[in-house]
């Protein structure tokens, strides 16, 4: 017995990486699951479905359920068509993972419309598309699993606005959903991987990563019935390493009766202060070493 037994799972972006991983993990605990994946290029271009077969021929040869679907989850028909092959091959739908994405890099004072929309359309908008499509039938079912994919670029990024920008509405897409649908017995919850990937081949500096399947666990319990009362929730999965994000919420405040001055607020904004962007302090150690190394005659990390 799998802890996905009887269930039916679309997983976007199936083809490779993540997705794959998640999909065949899915399929080893029970679950029967609906491969989609457009095919494409890591820029978004050269779409097959041959991927999507490839992943199905490999479940099925395990001895589990799969079906391929092709649509891509930019259209609101492509997120209505992933969830009724759900349907029309096996009856129902219990849960949804997004992973469905692509790369377009670029500084942001250099990016152009035809590399920022592409980006939030496949991230964001094919979250929402196949989310969307499923909340009917989880909301008449009384239960359903959400699973969304973001990434710590969330939080920053030099040279991918466009894709944390898309991240971050991820969350915050989540977030709505798990606050909209929780009345109805129906959770949303989001992953931040760090696995290698086509896309994480792509970070600008290293970091540790684990593997594509050490992601699907934490998958796999968000999708099944021991993750009942969870969500809302933002995860990390790294290796051998879960960790929870904070939820977003007010630090320090000031108060005064009536209307501020800007006078007013400079000589007391040290009452609120700032929180410290993560992503400017590494960049300034990176700059101060680089730096040193050049005074030096040495390299930065000697």
């Amino acid at each position: 017995m799998g802890a996905l037994d009887g269930k039916v799972i679309a997983i976007t972006g199936s083809g490779r990486g993540i997705g794959r991983a998640v999909a065949e993990f899915c399929a080893s605990e029970g679950a029967a699951v609906v491969v989609n994946d457009y095919g494409v290029s890591i820029d978004g271009n050269e779409p097959t479905s041959e991927v999507a077969d490839e992943v199905v021929a490999a479940i099925v040869a395990a001895g589990g359920r799969a079906v391929a679907n092709a649509s891509s989850v930019t259209e609101m028909d492509g997120g209505a068509s992933i969830v009724q092959s759900a349907i029309d091959n096996f009856g129902r739908i219990d849960g949804v993972v997004a992973v469905a994405g692509i790369l377009r890099e670029r500084m942001f004072f250099n990016m152009a419309e035809h590399e920022w929309d592409p980006v939030i359309e496949t991230h964001l908008k094919g979250t929402f598309t196949v989310f969307r499509a499923a909340a009917p039938h989880f909301k008449a079912q009384g239960s359903g699993a959400f699973v969304a994919f973001t990434s710590g670029a969330y939080a920053g990024s030099v040279a991918q606005a466009n894709y944390s920008a898309a991240k971050g509405g991820i969350v915050s897409l989540a977030r709505s959903v798990a606050a909209g649908m929780y009345k109805y017995g129906v959770r949303a919850n989001v992953i931040a991987p760090v696995a290698k990937s086509r896309m994480s081949g792509n970070v600008p500096f290293g970091i540790e990563m684990g593997e594509p399947e050490d992601v699907a666990p934490m998958v796999g319990f968000l999708l099944s019935d021991a993750s009942a009362s969870v969500t809302g929730q933002v995860f990390t999965a790294n290796g051998g390493k879960i960790a929870v994000w904070n939820q977003p919420v007010e630090v320090r405040e000031m108060r005064k009766d009536g209307r501020w001055t800007i006078d007013e607020i400079a000589a007391r904004f040290d009452e609120v202060g700032q929180e410290e962007l993560g992503l400017i302090k590494v960049l300034a150690e990176r700059e101060a070493a680089a730096k040193l190394a050049k005074e030096t005659g040495t390299t930065p990390n000697q």
